[in-house]
Parts: C-alpha cells; sequence; structure tokens
C-alpha cells in the first residue's frame, strides 16, 4: 500500500515563514491516524469527477461519460440520479457538481443542483465508415471556415433535485462559456458558492499544449487552429476561459454582477463576471465561507527544466485569493517566473515578458492589449525539491484546492462522532492528484502530511459534509474509465467514540441471467476491527427495504434489471458500512477486447496506428457505437487527443513538443469502449478495455 498524506492551507506570509520560525512555534502534534478509519461508500463509480455532500449526508457525484449517482448512508445503496446526453471528445463530458446554497433548508425553491457540462450541440463526431478519417478530429491547420464546426460550449445550469433524482426537464441554464472542440485540452471547472451565495466558476484555458515544446502556448500563425494560443482565452480579458468568474444567479436563472469582479460592468472590451484570469487549468477550487478566502490550484505545462530562450519548467501552483487579480498565464508562470515571448513561425525566440505590466499583442485577442499586472501565488513548485516549499517533495505536478474545515464544539459530545477535530480547524487541504498525497498549509507556516498512513488514489475531489467528516473521490490509477482503484469514500475521526465500523464484504454465487434468476448471496470475509457483534442489512432489488437480516441469503430476481444488491452492517455503537455486488439480469454486460494493438506494443509518437476492437454481447452489436480513445499517457496522468469510432480503423498518434521519451514516462494508451443498447425494461451496460503501448526509445 503507498503512503497517501492529506493538507491545510496558510497565508501568503505564514507560508513563507523560515523553517526556524516554524520550530520555535512549538505548535502541536496532528492526531495519530489511528484515530481516523476509511469508509468506501461505492467501489464502482464509473470514471467519477466531482462531488457534493447533502445536508443529510447523502451525496451526489458526478461521471464524465453524464451520470449523477446518489449514496444513502442509511441504506448504503447507490443510485444513478441522473444521466445526460454530453459531449466527449478529449476532457469534455460532464464535470462538476454543486448544491444551491440554501440547499435543504425548507424552501423548495433552493433546492437547485448546479451542473457545469458539455451539451452535444451538433459538434462533428468520427464516422465509423470511414475509418481513415476521424471527422470528430479539428483540424490543426486551416481557414475560419474549417475551424468553425468546432465551435462549441461548456454550459453551467442548475436542476431541481427531486428527493432522490435529478429533474433534467428543470434545466434553467445560467452561463455558457465558449470552447474549441475536437482539440485537446483543459476544459474542466469546479464550482463554490460564498457566504453571500455569489457563486464562481473556475474554467480551464481550453488550449493544446503539445506543440509548445512544454513551455507557454502562444501561437500566433493565421492558419494555425486557435486552440493552439492561450492569448485567446487565457490572456483575453474579453474571454472566459482561463478564468475564475463571480455571479449572483437570480430566481429566473438569469445573473447578475456582484461589485468588485475584477472589470466593472460597462468596461470596454471586458467581461464583467471575471473575478480572476490567467489561469492555466485551475480544476480545483474551493471557498472559506467564514473568512470569503478563495483557495486556487492552478496546473502548469509540462518543460522538465527551465529554457533561458522559453522560460520557467512547469511550475504547480496554490494560492489563497481575497480580491480579483490576474494570475499571469500565458504569459508569466509565477510573478518572478515569466515566460519568453517566441516567434512559432520562425522559431526564434525574443525577450521575457514583463509580469509587471503585460501586454496581450495576440491578433487573435479580443480584449484589453495591457494587462494588470501579475499577482504572485503563495506557493509554487516543480517536478523536483522545492526550496521555498521541500515538504511538497517530488513528482508529477497536479495541484487541487481543498476545503478548510470548521469545527463545531458541539461534535465533542456525540453530535457527530465522525467529525474530524479541533487541531484542523480552518485549515484549508491541498492535495496533489499526481502525488497521491493530501496535505495541511497551518496559518504558523508549517506544511504538514495529513493521515500519511492512508490511501489517496488520485484524488479527484474533496469535501467535508454536515457531519464534519471529510467525503474523498478518488479517481484510481488508468485513463479515461472507471478504474479498478476508483472510489467513493470517507474518512472518519473516531477518537470520541474509539469504535470503527465494520468492513463488508458482500459476493454472490451468480451475478447474470435470465429471469427468474436465483442468486445466493454470502457476507463471508465481514470482519469489525473492534471485534463487535454485527448485524446484517440485505437489501437485493434496491427498493430501500430491507430483504434479510441473515449472514447469509437468497433471493429471486423476477424482472429483468441491473441491480445493485446491497449489504449493510452495523456494529453494538451503530456504526455501520455497506458493500455492494451487481446483478444483471436479462441482459449481459459486453465484453470488449482491443485486439489491435497489442499491450506493450512498440509505436513512435506520430505512428499510425491500427486498431481492431472484438465487441461480445447477447445483444446485436452496432459497431458505429464502438470509441476508441487514444490518450497520452503522462506519468501518472493522462491526456485524451483523439477519439475513434467503430470496431476497427486507424488513429494518427501525436507528437509532444517538449516531451523526451526517454526521461518523460509517455505511454501511448488505447482505450475502447462500447454500450449495448439495453432496451425492454433493460438498462444500457457498457464493456471497455485498455491497452498501454511503449514508446521506442
Amino acid at each position: 500500500m503507498r503512503a497517501r498524506t492529506a493538507i491545510a492551507a496558510m497565508t501568503a506570509a505564514a507560508i513563507l515563514m523560515p523553517a526556524a520560525a516554524v520550530q520555535a512555534a512549538g505548535a502541536a502534534s496532528p492526531p495519530p491516524d489511528d484515530d481516523f478509519q476509511k469508509v468506501t461508500l461505492n467501489d464502482s463509480p464509473g470514471e467519477p469527477m466531482d462531488l457534493a455532500v447533502l445536508p443529510d449526508s447523502r451525496v451526489l457525484h458526478t461521471t464524465r461519460p453524464g451520470e449523477v449517482w446518489l449514496h444513502d448512508p442509511k441504506t448504503g445503496l447507490n443510485t444513478p440520479a441522473a444521466r445526460l446526453d454530453v459531449y466527449q471528445h478529449d476532457e469534455e463530458g460532464l464535470q462538476s457538481i454543486a448544491l444551491s446554497p440554501g440547499f435543504g433548508k425548507g424552501s423548495r425553491q433552493d433546492d437547485w443542483v448546479y451542473l457545469y457540462y458539455s451539451p452535444p450541440l451538433d459538434t462533428p463526431v468520427d464516422d465509423p465508415a470511414t475509418p481513415d478519417v476521424n471527422e470528430g478530429d479539428a483540424p490543426l491547420t486551416g481557414t475560419p471556415q474549417d475551424f468553425a464546426p468546432f465551435k462549441g460550449l461548456i454550459r453551467l445550469s442548475r436542476f431541481r433535485f427531486t428527493g432522490a433524482t435529478i429533474d433534467l426537464r428543470s434545466e434553467q441554464r445560467i452561463i455558457d462559456v465558449p470552447v474549441d472542440r475536437g482539440i485537446c485540452c483543459h476544459v474542466g471547472g469546479d464550482i463554490v458558492f460564498d457566504a453571500d451565495g455569489n457563486l464562481y466558476l473556475s474554467t480551464g484555458d481550453d488550449t493544446n499544449p503539445f506543440s509548445s515544446d512544454g513551455f507557454t502556448p502562444i501561437d500566433e500563425r493565421a492558419d494555425r487552429n486557435p486552440a493552439f494560443d492561450a492569448q485567446r482565452s487565457a490572456g483575453n480579458t474579453n474571454d472566459l476561459r482561463g478564468k475564475i468568474l463571480r455571479i449572483k444567479v437570480r430566481e429566473n436563472g438569469s445573473y447578475s454582477i456582484p461589485r468588485g469582479n475584477l472589470f466593472p460592468p460597462g468596461t470596454a472590451r471586458t467581461r464583467p463576471e471575471i473575478y480572476a484570469m490567467g489561469l492555466r487549468n485551475p480544476f480545483r477550487i474551493e471557498i472559506n465561507r467564514s473568512t470569503g478566502d478563495l483557495y486556487v490550484g492552478d496546473y502548469s505545462p509540462d518543460a522538465r527544466a527551465a529554457d533561458p530562450e522559453r522560460g520557467p519548467a512547469g511550475t504547480g501552483k496554490w494560492t489563497t485569493i481575497r480580491r480579483p487579480g490576474n494570475y499571469g498565464w500565458p504569459y508569466c508562470a509565477t510573478a518572478r517566473l515569466p515566460y519568453v515571448d517566441h516567434d512559432f513561425a520562425t522559431g526564434s525566440s525574443g525577450e521575457a515578458f514583463d509580469c509587471a505590466a503585460p501586454v496581450n499583442e495576440s491578433p487573435r485577442n479580443t480584449g484589453l492589449r495591457k494587462l494588470p499586472a501579475v499577482v504572485q501565488p503563495d506557493v509554487w513548485y516543480s517536478y523536483g525539491p522545492s526550496q521555498e516549499f521541500p515538504q511538497l517533495g517530488t513528482g508529477g505536478i497536479g495541484p487541487m484546492a481543498g476545503p478548510a474545515y470548521h469545527f463545531d464544539p458541539r461534535d465533542t459530545h456525540g453530535r457527530a462522532p465522525v467529525a474530524w477535530p479541533k487541531y484542523y480547524d480552518g485549515v484549508p487541504l491541498f492535495y496533489e492528484w499526481t502525488r497521491d498525497y493530501v496535505k495541511a498549509f497551518h496559518r504558523d507556516g508549517r506544511i504538514e502530511d495529513v493521515l500519511p498512513s492512508f490511501v489517496f488514489d488520485n484524488p479527484m475531489d474533496m469535501e467535508f459534509g454536515p457531519d464534519g467528516a471529510l467525503y474523498v473521490l478518488e479517481y484510481g490509477d488508468g485513463y479515461f474509465q472507471e478504474n479498478p482503484d476508483a472510489q467513493l469514500s470517507r474518512f472518519d475521526y473516531i477518537a470520541y467514540t474509539g469504535n470503527h465500523s465494520p468492513v463488508p464484504a458482500a459476493a454472490a454465487s451468480v451475478t447474470a441471467g435470465h429471469a427468474p434468476l436465483t442468486v445466493n448471496f454470502t457476507s463471508t470475509g465481514t470482519t469489525d476491527p473492534d471485534g463487535d457483534r454485527l448485524r446484517y442489512a440485505w437489501d437485493f432489488d434496491a427498493d430501500g427495504r430491507v430483504d434479510s437480516r441473515s449472514p447469509e441469503a437468497s433471493y429471486t430476481f423476477k424482472e429483468n434489471g441491473l441491480y445493485n444488491a446491497t449489504l449493510r452492517v452495523t456494529d453494538d455503537g451503530g456504526m455501520s458500512a455497506a458493500a455492494s455486488v451487481r446483478v444483471v439480469v436479462g441482459n449481459a454486460a459486453p465484453v470488449v477486447e482491443l485486439i489491435r494493438p497489442a499491450e506493450g506494443q512498440a509505436f513512435s509518437f506520430g505512428d499510425v496506428v491500427e486498431f481492431e476492437v472484438r465487441v461480445t454481447d447477447d445483444q446485436q452489436v452496432d459497431c458505429a457505437d464502438v470509441t476508441v480513445d487514444y490518450v497520452l499517457g503522462h506519468e501518472d496522468h493522462g491526456h485524451p487527443q483523439t477519439t475513434a469510432r467503430g470496431c476497427s480503423g486507424s488513429i494518427q498518434t501525436t507528437e509532444p513538443s517538449g516531451h523526451d521519451p526517454e526521461t518523460d514516462r509517455l505511454t501511448g494508451v488505447f482505450v475502447a469502449s462500447y454500450t449495448d443498447p439495453g432496451g425492454a425494461g433493460l438498462p444500457p451496460l457498457t464493456g471497455s478495455d485498455e491497452v498501454i503501448l511503449e514508446p521506442t526509445r
């Protein structure tokens, strides 16, 4: 088991305290890991993206293909709450989820769920009838007319929550963020609310980073796809991308502009929604509603080493934002680390950009030419050891801004027996997606591991619930599918009671067949860390009613469908946990096999790779619904480059500039997927397969 860690945050002045001053402070030690436990809530979460904890401690989470799942802690059931039809190419799909600030406080008008997603529109997709051409890929060069079909958007909307599902018919469209589709990358977003009800939405720069040698993508050539120039988005005061937007949503779904954004309403060539600009990929943001502090983690480009002709090495950032500002991208990694102006037509470099007075001279700039001075972040780091922040270690760069914990003294008297201790009060957490840890940034300058003996497997999102426990969505190791280690989990503090939750295990004699299907279930392997006596409750058909209270049970499924048969186990102290077994009645999940290419096959970036997919299913297979994603694997993460359709065809792999396959741990990842049609009361089921190709060295 790999060690993972957790984090809390600090002010800029405190972060920069010298180590000697930190040691002199004599701060208390963190609670031992033995005072905590990790409870798995859903070990089949799809490709998980974002979560939101309801006031009653139920949990909603999204998947990139468009699903929203609901976990109920009272029953242990995980049930579908909604499924959106979304556009999927490179990183697009369903992104983030958030609850209205007044959610669950008595007014039906406040029971809104906010979703940030990619509607399909009429964007071109690959035609399986032409295996040698991918119509879903935007051209790399051409004319504005060539690029026009790929102009798309990502939409922030809100929907009514009906108690267990999201009513998609109730959609109120709030704001659309433009994107250039059919080409990678950085289109994610996150949603938070402050104490005044203002909504903050982070947006990526929607720019391809793979032809810039790992430095800043500012390709101004007239025939180049606009997606290679981040000046049009993150550096553009008249564009919503590469920003943090701040708005106030009205009752009808429209919005107003709060006072104090970066540009006052009416300022020519600006968007008044902009609160912070100059961001590359602020994938996770959080807000401290007590102080108003906005915590932001921002990703970096991939250059391993600085180059005096181009600029600094890749630099991840974390910062606390208390007032609007410009954070520099694509001109500066930080206020002290400028990039060098580069002419992509001639390959020559000019002068370093002036971070105190950056100027956007891109022909694609529709905003102001002179930009605000760049604000220095609180924390910055690269791949190697950080001189300023050595506690961050070494590895990839995937900074994620986590929440600040708010301690309630009533929790020590049993109101919430899993609530975290006062030690973490007011401390925001920082987590690293590529390094699998969580750290605390304390106000006195300490950067400290959180739960280093626990597993945080590519933590994707985290949030403290109303019970004071930390809820975490883990992506697991893999690419753009449900990975084996992916899960929704909860981290409890149990020192108040000393009572651990049971660890349930559930298994079935058979998991697929036709109705009527009789299945024998067993709880063999269930344990309790304290040796407590256990009570068992099986819900085989997910109707919320207990079907059996025996450790072993049998059940006959009389109707076709997909069932998550759930075992809930409770100890004498009232602590409980659940495990599920998926049983498919009337429909078998398709078995997907990538025949070509083969696992470990050698290739060179830029090669055309032939693929062949075999799908075995109990329904007729439609090859037009088979998708094959090509992903550039880099370190412990990946960037999807293209999506092809069909049981056979070819994919043109891309050649990432600025990367050396000898040293950068690059791979070519192919992921095949197929979803059968379901029908006649049967849910559609999905199968997938993945192979990883090794570049020639």
